[in-house]
């Protein structure tokens, strides 16, 4: 069989090759993307040779033009280059052997066939020549087409030794499956239920690095199932694990909160590619587990679940190795609001519970609103439509409040600095109180967000507790 390879970079890469007769073929990611047509392919091209895979990938960029900068990484016989869209890595053909306590392998010279054993996946392991006289060829020892036409994530080899060797590939075979939207093979998917526990081997950066690819596909929510029912989920992400299952008493029982949160990530997915924004939806009920009760007359409550998922979000990112920058403090943020908007849905809607929000909530407000209307799992469309309806009305209370009263990341009109200044007083105990009465005042809709307002109400509160103004006349507080 052939393949039409119809971008110049290979018919450069073919001239080069059989100018110095090198053995090279193109293998993995790219052809396989290529024989599924995808509409994303890999841009990342693995080119596979028989000899030195650093001599080649020099040779090749001399060949290709000038100024192309070649990054080698001699521990593992690879280099790298970008031309246009494409980054290009070679490697020698090679054999591998796995020590039992490490995925890193022993690598030694080995021929195309040596190096197609070792490849994860039958659909990976397909290879195609870049030499003249075989241009375009099909190499695929391992029925790989077969299993590209049959959608299924299989192993060259025994599924057994593949995972044991390199437990990495247990996530990789079900994030390929939820990406491709392909079903791993039955034997294959016994044999990461029963290598589960040699994923512990494998870095916290490698396993989260896998789980960002899983939550950004299109329904990442098949990913986290197949996670748990593998048992993967309980050793990698023990507090996602834990939400699963259905607890009944006195004939009231409560929804499966692990199938919820898979729930709304995937329809939040549907709405965003922003990756926290679907990490903030998978971990919205993480705290349900902790603060599960059960009440004979109210049945089951998960009260201040918000709020202690919010306290969880830093150490949950510590452990996943997840980067606690802004980003944590975002993911957490929407954890701690996501009930507000839901319980401004279902009551009268004040001004100043609407300002509240809006300053809580800053420029993630329009965020915070489609976690809510993702978590809004129930099959019943009429209850579905009622919710989503509150939910506009809502949207339409925080456009009316933020063009009236501007409290969307507000500044308050009167700074610590002006009070210190006011009072002749140092920073302190005092100052907090006066900003914290001034910026409750404006959320509470008591006086307007304007300087006036604001320095009177500084006057009067720093009178309540002792102060007396030294400066009567200062200049506004522009913002």
């Amino acid at each position: 069989m052939n393949i039409c390879l119809n971008d110049k970079i290979f018919e450069m890469l073919s001239a080069i090759v059989t100018k110095d007769s090198i053995k090279a073929w193109i293998i993995g990611g790219y052809v396989r993307d290529h024989l599924l047509h995808r509409d994303h392919p890999e841009k990342d091209i693995d080119i596979v040779v028989v000899g030195n895979g650093i001599d080649f990938a020099r040779k090749a960029a001399k060949a290709m033009g000038p100024g192309i900068k070649v990054s080698i990484f001699r521990n593992f016989g690879t280099a790298m280059f970008r031309y246009g869209d494409y980054d290009l890595e070679f490697v020698g053909a090679r054999k591998e052997s796995y020590n039992r306590e490490s995925r890193k392998p022993v690598v030694t010279t080995g021929t195309l066939e040596d190096d197609q054993r070792r490849r994860d996946f039958t659909i990976n392991a397909l290879a195609v020549s870049l030499n003249r006289e075989t241009f375009g060829e099909l190499l695929d020892p391992f029925n790989g087409i077969s299993d590209l036409n049959a959608k299924i994530i299989r192993t060259p080899l025994d599924p057994g030794i593949t995972f044991s060797d390199d437990p990495l590939r247990m996530m990789r075979a079900i994030r390929f499956a939820v990406q491709l939207n392909f079903t791993i093979e039955e034997t294959t998917f016994k044999s990461i239920a029963s290598n589960a526990e040699r994923i512990r081997i494998v870095s916290k950066e490698r396993i989260i690095e896998e789980l960002n690819k899983i939550i950004m596909c299109d329904n990442p929510s098949r990913g986290f199932i197949l996670l748990e029912k593998s048992g993967l989920l309980k050793i990698i992400f023990p507090e996602l694990d834990s939400l699963k299952g259905v607890e009944k008493k006195e004939g009231k029982a409560h929804k499966d909160n692990f199938i919820h949160s898979v729930r709304v990530l995937d329809n939040i997915s549907s709405n965003t590619s922003n990756m926290w924004l679907r990490w903030a939806a998978l971990l919205h009920d993480i705290a349900k587990p902790v603060t599960k009760k059960y009440d004979s007359e109210s049945g089951w409550s998960f009260h201040g679940h918000e709020f202690l998922g919010g306290k969880m979000i830093p150490d949950i990112f510590r452990k996943l190795k997840l980067p606690l920058n802004e980003k944590m403090k975002y993911v957490k943020k929407l954890v701690d609001l996501h009930l507000r908007p839901i319980a401004l849905s279902q009551e009268v809607v004040t001004d100043s519970a609407v300002r509240r929000l809006l300053f809580e909530a800053g420029d993630d407000i329009d965020d915070l609103m489609l976690l809510c209307e993702a978590d809004i799992t129930s099959r019943n469309e009429a209850t579905r439509k009622k919710h989503l309806e509150n939910f506009g009305l809502v949207r339409n209370k925080l456009r009316e409040i933020e063009e009236k009263d501007a409290v969307r990341n507000f500044k308050p009109p009167v700074d610590g600095s002006e009070i210190i200044r006011t009072f002749m007083i140092k920073p302190g105990r005092e100052v907090g109180i006066i900003k914290n009465a001034i910026r409750d005042a404006i959320l509470d809709g008591i006086i307007p967000n304007e300087h006036e307002a604001a320095r009177k109400l500084m006057i009067d509160k720093g009178q309540e507790l002792g102060l007396t103004p030294q400066d009567e006349s200062p200049e506004p507080n522009i913002q």
